[in-house]
């Protein structure tokens, strides 16, 4: 259940906070007051898109945020398996939009969009004003079956999808490796030489590192010695070197020493610097005794050296990169060099994968059509309590010619409105306003085996009124008897049926616009009903109407 919602920054939003209830809120308020924005800014938190002029022009960066009641344990479980983590039994979704980037956290949690996405189809399902244009397409149709029917699939429709893809990838390969016997030759004889020119360079992890320093210092040998012989010579060779410096420096302090203890001192930090000239003189000293210039080895190793590299050039720009195309190689050789055997292979997995998809679709296609059947008699039933009087309603299930990975139905929703008129495909027998009543009473049915706790609900009256309104206020009331539903409405019959009604307003002011929500009691509740069904007049006699239905609303929520 969606227990909070905090926008801060948002167009003409500066911050609102609004705490919802159970059952079924109705949010209602002037045109242009900014109703469609609380709803855009629940998308936006839920992962949709957002533009960067949605920021307040005074604002750095637009906050929304989410706070979900998670008491399903079904549904808590497979957000733990997503890798949310809890603490309690609330989600805290998070986006904070900046002008350059967006930063999206569920519970703390850093997370990407795609993974909110995941989160949302969980928790909430959001019915738009133009969101009855998927009825359009044949493929909402199957899906609506479908998440009817998940119970009794058990699964199957996941095992399928998984399974076609299997099939598809394997055929996929076997296209590929159709290969001409004369091409096949001459792949096999150029894989072999690039295979065999790896293979004999026996490349080793770290090696090129290695030799790059060894063929710095060979290269550099002449220099080396050079240098080193010079600082031997410095330090304990020539006359008046370091060491000797050193070593008259010692006699003389050793002399005056017994004067001044301070002086002593001196002679013990110059007896350890004539210390480290001695050992430093003589590591110098074992060093260039076997140190060789060798000009053989330098040519070994510049010669192993551009070996390595030419290597890499052409097949990695690692060893590890190197090797495994090695590896593919021989795999690719196996192939070729076994290719009838190797395409028997794959044509009998091919073989035994289609069979499964087959059997699968199968099982898959009887489970729709009897579901199909009983959510046929549902939704007719919910089509009649909309007002639908005369509705025929049929879901047909056709055998396409080939398998996808949802099986082999074609699923089209066909529909008469009017006595004596055909069924024909939903899409062009019923008119806008009549579709938007067909997805009411679909996710009214489907409302009764939705593990999704939240509905949202923007408009979905457009387009209707009289009876017919007071209908889809009843049918909307019976959804929230089993779901939280959050609706955006601009009729009466709707707002008196609210279990916890909101206000949205806009407050202008000479250089400020901004929008406000909050709850209202019931007396506030009436108000609002009698402005929406006086208009600009609100007489004594329409403030008691309004009062009416919101009692008639009540009395026939405590009957059901």
């Amino acid at each position: 259940m969606l227990l909070n919602l905090h926008v801060k920054n948002l167009a003409i939003i500066d911050e609102v906070e609004v705490d919802f209830a159970k059952h079924l809120n109705v949010l209602t308020g002037e045109t242009g007051a900014g109703k469609s924005i609380i709803i855009g800014s629940i998308n936006i938190a839920l992962g949709g898109k957002i533009a960067k002029d949605m920021i307040r022009k005074e604002a750095e960066f637009a906050l929304v945020e989410l706070t979900f009641l998670i008491e399903d344990k079904k549904v808590r479980a497979d957000l733990e398996e997503m890798g949310v983590s809890f603490e309690d039994d609330t989600l805290l979704i998070s986006r904070k939009i900046a002008r350059t980037r967006t930063m999206n956290r569920v519970n703390g949690e850093s997370v990407t969009g795609a993974m909110i996405k995941r989160i949302a189809d969980l928790l909430i399902d959001i019915h738009g004003q133009n969101d009855q244009q998927s009825l359009l397409h044949k493929e909402k149709h199957l899906e609506i079956v479908d998440r009817y029917a998940k119970e009794q699939m058990a699964g199957k429709e996941i095992l399928l999808a998984k399974t076609y893809k299997a099939y598809k990838n394997l055929k996929e390969e076997l296209q590929i490796n159709q290969v001409p016997e004369e091409e096949r030759l001459r792949e096999i004889s150029f894989l072999q030489y690039e295979l065999e020119e790896i293979e004999n360079a026996r490349l080793l992890p770290g090696e090129e590192e290695e030799l790059a320093l060894k063929y710095r210092k060979l290269s550099n040998a002449t220099d080396i010695a050079q240098g080193l012989s010079g600082i031997y010579s410095m330090m304990s060779q020539e006359s008046g070197s370091v060491s000797d410096k050193v070593s008259e420096g010692i006699r003389i302090l050793s002399k005056i020493s017994e004067y001044d203890e301070r002086v002593s001192d001196f002679w013990n930090q110059l007896s350890d610097i004539d210390s480290l000239i001695t050992d430093f003189s003589r590591d110098v000293s074992d060093y260039m005794e076997e140190f060789d210039v060798g000009l053989e080895e330098l040519e070994e190793v510049e010669k192993r050296l551009d070996l390595v590299r030419s290597i890499k050039a052409k097949y990695g720009t690692t060893t590890e990169a190197v090797l495994a195309y090695a590896e593919q190689i021989r795999e690719k050789l196996m192939k070729y060099q076994e290719y009838e055997t190797y395409q028997e292979s794959l044509k009998k997995k091919i073989e035994k994968e289609e069979k499964k998809v087959q059997n699968l679709s199968k099982e898959i296609s009887t489970i729709r059509k009897k579901c199909a059947k009983v959510l046929e008699k549902e939704i007719t039933q919910a089509l009649v309590d909309l007002n639908f009087l005369q509705v025929k309603f049929e879901i047909a299930v056709r055998q396409k010619k080939e398998y996808s990975s949802k099986g082999m139905d074609d699923i089209e929703f066909m529909i008469s409105t009017n006595p004596g008129e055909e069924l024909r495909p939903i899409g062009s027998a019923a008119s806008g306003g009549e579709l938007s009543r067909i997805m009411l009473a679909i996710k009214a049915v489907l409302a009764k085996h939705d593990e999704i706790e939240t509905m949202i609900f923007d408009e979905i009256d457009v387009g209707i009124s009289g009876r017919t309104a007071q209908m889809v206020a009843e049918k909307m009331s019976f959804i929230g008897k089993e779901h939280q539903v959050i609706c955006i409405s601009h009729l009466a019959q709707i707002a008196a049926m609210a279990d916890a009604p909101f206000l949205i307003e806009k407050e202008n002011d000479s250089n400020h616009t901004k929008t406000q929500i909050r709850p209202l009691d019931e007396e506030e509740a009436v108000c609002e009903l009698a402005r929406i069904l006086g208009g600009a007049q609100i007489t004594e006699a329409v403030t008691e109407s309004a009062r009416e239905m919101r009692e008639l609303a009540k009395a026939w929520k405590n009957n059901q």
